[in-house]
Order: structure tokens, then sequence, then C-alpha cells
């Protein structure tokens, strides 16, 4: 036992629970344990005053009574030091542990003669609440419960082993307080292992439930960023709004909206100034750097401008001239001199918040032990204090673990919680109280298993301490099949694979198992009975006795003869199954605490019923009993009437009473935390939809800014927050398509709201072209961006790179032919456009296909972009193209020619930066013929 007084060890990785553990044990119920024991001392000084005792007559009873009295209150002023009990929870829980041994070993000797059956209820006692109330580990308090036991059976063992063979056969006694040890200790283990996996549980939840609401702040917080990363703050408000109503009303809380037109965000401003800026020569920059070189010189570049577009110019003239001017010094090449020269600003990367080691992932995974990490107490942050640096201690992750800490301390259940009411725990929502009281207990089964054990515990006592009359051996084997009748039921779920090869007609009793567990009304009635069969058994034996008075040993001619022939009553009972009987019934109260979930009220309304029982048992119609055994034990005048310790009935009611109330008080704290633990997993549960729900908007706004082949390179990689993403592409066919009639047709009056009814036009155009976007033909091509009223696209991107080049031309550039089908349908909704609105607009289309390269860039306002000289050509293809006209390069006509399109020659036109170029048009009347054409030159 030398662990029980050692200090705590230091902090492990299960700090925290041990925390909550003790938090929880701490306030009431070790406070209370004092408590009871100090209303117990003095209730033994009243009632031994009422009794006509005289108290100075019996001064050890009286010195035993005052030093616990003082003692104890000791310990309870320790007790309410909380900060001290933290750190020296297993000392004092040693000092409390000791002190009832002292106590009890006290009582044995005080009083009169010293008998087998001498305080077992209050070693009892001991090892039930070393169990249940001391702040103890499960091996700590076996070992304790189990020292009780063996002092308790060892001292009367070898005390009344000396004595005269004056008392009933020693070694049934001694066997039958084994007996009742045993069986409080298995139910003190078994209430400990049952309430320390519903405190860990609550623990866990609660702890998921914060680090949910944190990964909820988080996802809230990468949403902001998201948007504000692609529009205003002021546009992102109304956007956000919609997004969040749109899902409100698939989830049929609102009806969907009647409008035929998209969503259109737009604010007029005054006096804005536009700026226009390009890279001049950056296609040549772009051809002499390799992919990598080239993301992360532009990332840095527009990162720059995103920082300086974002609070605060900075004067980096001198630094950055400098170190401009050193690297100039050495041989470099313009590329990697740019680029190291932009490193020198220190730009973001792009969704740098999105991709940290630490950003949650996903909500079905279990809690990471990184994440724990993260919720450190005081004493781990002054560990790390170097690490982590002064400014951010105090981390805000503790701060709130230790608030939900102070949450499921039970001392203050009746102050400060919301959802309880405060007198009988009731949830304030009523749709939630009923839930919890409809909610499935698969573990009712072993609280009958357990309850059976304390039946079979007092079935043995009883064979022990008693002759087994034949009437009792029938009442015991009548209530043995109804116990093996209930376990069976309880228990049918094991049969199913024996059921299966059997007769059908058996095939339903495995569902019965399942029917207790889900039927709270069978639930209770199944509990009930149990626990009223193990009271009725307790005192079966004391059925088969009169209730009057018929004490043999009260006749004035009795001889110490007789004394010491018979230890009977009338009918072939012993003396001493008296007290054994009210420890039956002490075992009676401890099988109605084995059921955890059972309501309060109901728990209050079986033990108040059971108290009453025995107390009329043994205090009035059996008393007689009682008195009797003393008549037999105290045979001089002198010594007739003695101590209160010694008298079987008071103390047998005063044990009902201290079980009465310590039941009470654990069945008001496996109440609290049965309820605690359904509401911690609702609220977990509710967190877990929002945090899921505010994921998907993040991943659905990340995937309007990126590919979707893109965007998990961002989120839920884990990526470097120094990597950036890049790659490079063999084939990629670029689309620009635009429709020049809407310069023309845009103006500003005020039949037209100032240009609003315009652009509401124009966005109708986009939201169409990009519905073509959701169907599976299209699902390789990927939108780009849009400038004004044009439209940029792509198709390839989704390849594997370096793979096209190893692939023959004709499977390479097979998405040529999704893309020319993308390009018709753009033309066929611009079609209908045309018809509702009554105007006639035209597309114009340019084309081009080759090598290109992809990356995202940009640190405040980050774009997924592509970039080389196919894009440029593409982009000269649309604007030196014809209305209606889809224009496309000479290596572009023949790959579509190789997959059965059919273009003709425009013949050879100038386009900038490019000089004089063959270009086509593709003809988009014809369909997909087989043969290769023979118009193209």
């Amino acid at each position: 036992m030398a662990r029980l007084f050692s200090p705590r060890p230091p902090p492990s990785e299960d700090l925290f629970y041990e925390t909550y553990y003790s938090l929880s044990q701490q306030y009431p119920l070790l406070l209370l344990l004092l408590v009871i024991v100090l209303c117990t001392l003095v209730a033994l000084l009243i009632v031994a005053w009422a009794s006509g005792r005289e108290l100075t007559s019996d001064p050890s009873f009286l010195i035993t009574v005052l030093c616990a009295l003082g003692g104890f209150s000791l310990l309870l002023g320790l007790a309410s030091r909380e900060q001290r009990l933290q750190r020296w929870t297993r000392p004092l829980s040693g000092l409390v542990w000791g002190a009832l041994l002292a106590l009890g070993h006290g009582f044995l000797f005080t009083g009169g003669i010293v008998s087998a059956w001498d305080q077992v209820s209050f070693f009892l006692f001991i090892i039930f609440t070393v169990y249940a109330m001391l702040p103890l580990g499960m091996r700590d308090a076996a070992a304790a419960g189990l020292i009780s036991s063996l002092l308790h059976l060892l001292v009367l063992g070898l005390y009344l082993g000396q004595q005269p063979d004056s008392q009933p056969s020693l070694l049934p006694q001694l066997a039958a307080n084994a007996v009742f040890f045993l069986c409080g200790n298995v139910v003190g283990a078994y209430h400990k292992a049952l309430m320390e996996r519903a405190l860990r549980a609550t623990f866990r939840e609660a702890l998921s439930s914060l680090y949910s609401r944190r990964r909820l702040d988080t996802e809230k917080k990468h949403q902001e960023h998201l948007l504000l990363s692609i529009l205003p703050a002021y546009l992102a408000r109304e956007m956000k709004a919609e997004i969040m109503a749109r899902l409100q009303a698939v989830q049929g809380s609102r009806p969907e909206s009647t409008n035929n037109f998209h969503s259109l965000y737009v604010k007029r401003h005054q006096g804005v100034s536009v700026l226009y800026a390009d890279i001049v020569g950056f296609t040549r920059l772009a051809s002499e750097c390799s992919p990598k070189e080239l993301v992360l010189m532009l990332n840095e570049l527009f990162g720059k401008f995103d920082q300086i577009a974002k609070a605060e110019e900075e004067d980096e003239k001198g630094t950055a001239g400098g170190l401009l001017s050193s690297l100039e010094g050495h041989k470099m090449r313009p590329s990697l001199l740019m680029t190291r020269y932009l490193e020198s600003w220190g730009a973001a990367k792009p969704f740098a918040h999105l991709s940290h080691v630490d950003s949650p992932v996903s909500t079905s995974t279990p809690l990471p032990e990184k994440a724990l990490a993260s919720f450190s107490p005081q004493w781990s942050l002054d560990r790390s204090r170097t690490l982590r640096g002064l400014d951010d201690e105090l981390d805000t992750g503790d701060a709130k673990f230790f608030q939900v800490i102070e949450q499921l301390n039970s001392q203050k259940q009746w102050k400060q919680s919301k959802d309880f009411n405060l007198l009988t725990l009731y949830f304030r929502d009523k749709e939630m109280e009923k839930q919890y009281r409809l909610s499935a207990l698969p573990a009712f089964k072993y609280y009958v298993a357990c309850t059976f054990l304390v039946f079979l515990s007092n079935f043995i006592i009883q064979m022990l301490v008693t002759n087994r009359p034949p009437a009792l051996a029938i009442t015991y084997s009548i209530t043995f099949l109804l116990f093996l009748l209930l376990l069976f039921v309880c228990f049918s779920e094991y049969l199913t694979r024996c059921v299966q090869k059997g007769p059908k007609m058996l095939q339903w009793l495995p569902a019965l198992s399942n029917l207790v567990a889900t039927r709270p009304g069978l639930r209770v009635a199944l509990g009930t009975a149990t626990i009223l069969l193990v009271f009725t058994m307790a005192i079966a034996s004391l059925f088969f006795l009169p209730a009057s008075s018929n004490c043999p040993f009260w006749a004035p001619n009795v001889s110490s003869m007789a004394f010491n022939l018979s230890w009977e009553l009338p009918g072939s009972l012993p003396l001493i199954s008296i007290p054994y009987s009210m420890h039956c019934c002490v075992l009676g109260f401890l099988s109605c605490s084995l059921f955890l979930h059972m309501s309060f009220e109901l728990k209050l309304l079986l033990l108040l019923l059971w108290l009453a029982a025995s107390c009329s048992l043994f205090l009035h119609s059996h008393a007689w009993m009682s008195d009797c055994l003393i008549a037999r034990l105290y045979v001089g005048p002198l010594d007739f009437r003695p101590g209160m310790l010694k008298e079987p009935k008071l103390m047998g009611a005063i044990s009902f009473f201290i079980f009465f109330f310590t039941l009470l008080v654990l069945a008001r704290q496996n109440e609290y935390y049965c309820r605690l633990d359904f509401l911690w997993k609702r609220k977990l549960r509710k967190e877990r939809e929002e945090t899921e729900t505010m994921e998907n908007l993040t991943r659905l706004l990340l995937e309007n800014v990126l590919p979707a082949h893109v965007a998990p390179q961002f989120i839920g990689q884990n990526r470097r927050n120094e990597d950036l993403y890049h790659q490079s592409y063999e084939c990629v066919c670029v689309l620009f398509a635009s429709v020049p009639d809407f310069k023309e047709f845009y103006s500003e009056s005020n039949i037209n709201h100032e240009g609003l009814e315009c652009l509401r036009l124009l966005n109708e155009i986009i939201a169409d072209f990009d519905e073509l976007l959701s169907k599976p033909k299209f699902s390789g091509v990927e939108k780009i961006k849009t400038i004004g009223s044009t439209y940029m696209a792509a198709t390839g991107l989704n390849a594997t790179s370096g793979q096209e080049a190893q692939q023959d031309a004709e499977r390479s550039c097979s998405h040529l032919g999704t893309m020319v089908e993308f390009a018709v349908a753009l033309g066929s909704k611009l079609d209908v456009i045309n018809k509702h609105s009554f105007n006639n607009f035209r597309l114009r289309v340019g084309l081009n296909h080759g090598p290109v390269v992809a990356g995202v860039i940009g640190a405040q306002k980050p774009q997924y972009d592509i970039w080389g000289n196919t894009v440029n050509v593409a982009s000269r293809m649309e604007s030196t193209g014809v209305l209606g006209k889809i224009q496309v390069t000479e290596e572009t006509a023949r790959a579509l020619q190789s997959l059965g399109y059919t273009c003709y020659s425009r013949g050879v036109i100038k386009v900038k930066g490019k000089g004089q170029l063959c270009t086509y048009f593709l003809n988009t009347d014809l369909t997909r013929t087989g043969p290769p054409s023979t118009t193209l030159g």
C-alpha cells in the first residue's frame, strides 16, 4: 500500500482525464463521505443517549466516538482545500481509508462481547465506499477493499479462536463474512468500473465537443478567408447568406426561391481608379523558367502586390535594392535573379492557413493525441515556455478546456447548469427529456447479472447460518428459476447461432434481448422486479418464524447448561441468523445501486420502501429476536444490557440509514452523469453536423476557386507552407469565348438602373455557361476565369503530368473533341438566351492546344491560372476571330482533323506578337466524320 500514500507521479498522457476525474470525484463524493461518517458518529451519541444509556458509564465508547469526530473533522477540513487536494488525492484517500479501518476495529472491541457478526455492515460500508466514493484508481481501490476484508476476518478469527467455546461454530460465520466481503468487493468494483467508463466517455465527448467547436471556428475562419480571397467583404456577406439560405431550403426548413434569374451581387461605386498592369516580355521569361521557378516567381510578385493592396506600404527600397545589387554581382540567369529578389520580399503562400499541419481534416476520425496535446495544462506550458515564447503562453485552448472541466464539475451542477432542472435534473427541453428516457440501454443485462450475484451471495450466507429448512430451500428454488428466466431473456442475443440451426419457431428468442434493451417500460418493470426479488429473499428466513415474542432464554429457570446447548429459536432457526439477516438487507440496499441508468426517483422510491420495511421488521415486529440474542449472550444481571454498538437491532437500523443516504448520494451522482453523457453526445453530434456543413461549404468555395483535382492539394493533405502548386502539361486545349456585342449593348441610364439590368443579363450568360460544366460529358473542362464578357476554359488539365508525352498523339489530344463540343454548346446556350431576351448576341471563339504551365499564385487573393505560348495564341485566336466562328491554329486544325472534324482555311492573318499566321475555322455545321477531312490544305 506504499503507492496509496505516495504523492502523485509527474503528469502523464492521461493527465487531463485525471484532472477531470479528481474534480468530479472530489466534489461532492469525498466530502459527502466524510459528512456521512460525521453524521453517523453524532447519530450514535444521540441514539445512545435517547435509549437511556449513561454515556459516562461506557467511557471506551465515548472516547472512540469523540476521537473519531475530531479526526474526521480534521480530514474534512483538509479535503475542503481544493488546490491541495488535487495534488495529494491519493495520500488523503489513504488517510480516510485508514481512519475508517481504525474506527471499525475500535467499534469491534467496544461495548460488550465480541461476536463474529460484529461490524460486518460497517466494514462492508468501508469496502463499498473505497470503490465508489474515494478518488482512487481501480488497483488501489481493489487493494484497499481486499485488505479491509482480510483484516476483519483475521482479527476476529484470531481473537475468537482463543475464546472458550461459548458461542456457535466460528467457521460458518467467518465463511459467511467472507461471502459478504467478496460480494461487496465485486459490487464495488463493478460500480466503479461502470462509473469510470461513463466518466471517461463523458470526458472524451466533452473534449471532442471542445475540439469540434475549435474546428467549427476554424472552418468559419477558413470560409471567411476563402470568401474574402474571391470577393470584397460586402459581397462576401451577401453570398454567404445566400449559400446558407440554399442549404436550409434543401433541408426543407425554408421554401425554395421562385426567382427565375441567377443571384446577382453588384454594387455601384463612385470615383473608382482602375489599374491594369502587365509584365512585358513575360512569355519569353516563362520559356526560360522551369514550372516551379515560374510559379514561385509569380507567387512572390503577385503576393507582394496583394500585400501592398491590403494596410501598409513599407519602404524596402534600401534592403531590396541592396540585395538585388549583391545578386547581380554573381552570374545568374535572369529568371533565377528575379526569383531571389522576390523571395526577399517574403510574400505569403496561397491558402497557407488551410494547409497548415495542425488544420483539422476529418470529422469522423477519433480524437488524435496531437489534438489532446493542444490542450496543455499550466505545468506543460512551463516546460515548453522556451519553445513557444512568453506571448502565447496562455493558450485559449487550455482556458476553454478548463472551462469544460468546470462545466463537468458535479459541485456546480445545481448552480450553473442551463440544460438541467436544478432540483429534479430533468432536461429543460421536453423533447430531449423524452429522447433520454426512450434511449436504448444495452448494459441492462449486466445490471441484472450483477444483481443475481448479490442474490446468490444472500443464498450462500443463509445456507451457512441457518439449518436449511425445506420451506426455505423450496422458496429459493422458485426464485432461482425466476432469475434464470430473467437472465435468459436478457442474454438471449448470444443464442443467435444456436437458434439459427434449430427449428424456425425458436428463431424469435434472440430478439428478446434487444426488446429489453430498447423498451424503457419493460426495463423498468424487470429492474424493479429484480430488486424486489433480492429484497424479499434477504429476509426470507424470517418468514418461517412467528412475529410474537417467544424467546426461551427469558425464562427464569433456564440453566446455564441450556444456554450452552442451544442457540436456536422456535422453528429451528439459529439465533445467529438474526444479525446476518440484517447484513443481507444491507446487500439488498446495494442491489439497488447496481442499476446505474435507473431513474433517481425510482431508486428513491425503492430505497425508501426497503428502509421502511427493514426498520419496521427489525425494530418492531421482529425486534424480540434481537433482544433474545442479547439474552443468550449476556447472562449475568450486570451485563444484561450491552453497549449500543453490540445491540443488533439498533446497529442494524443505523446501518440501514447509512447505506440509504450513501446510495441516495450515489444515485443522484449517477443520474447526473448519465444525463450529462447523453447531453454531450447530443451536443457533439449537433456540432459535428455543423462542422461538416462548414467543411462542405469551405470545400465548395475552394473548388469554385480551384479545379477539382487541385483543391485537395490545399486542404486535408497537410502540405508544408513552403510548397507551391505547379504542374506542367504537354497537351492542353485552351478556349477563349467572348461576346463582343455586349460592350455596345452595355449602357448606364435610369431605364436600366444605371447598367444593373445589363449586368444581370451578362450574369445570366456566364451562369448558363457555368451550368454546362456540371454535365458529365464536360467533366474534363475546367473554367479558368472570366474577363469581362470573355470566358476562358481548358481541357487536359486533369491528366497526370509527364504521361502525355509517352502516349500517341491521338490519345493525348482526344480531349480536344470535348472542348469543341463545349464551344458549340456555349453557342447554343447563347442562342437560347437571345431568344428569351430578344437580343442577337453572337459568340467569338478561339482555340489552341499545346504545352502549358499551371499553378496557384497570390497571397491574399490566390488564383489558379495557366501560362505559356499556348494560352497567348488561344487569346489571339479569339481577339482576331470572327463572330459566330471558332478560329484555330494550323496545328490545332490538324489535330481536330485526326479526330474527325472539318476545318477550312481562313488564310494568313497578322497576329500581335506572333507575326503572320495561317488560321482555320472549324466547321460546326457538320458532325464528326469518319475519315480525316481533305479541306485542310
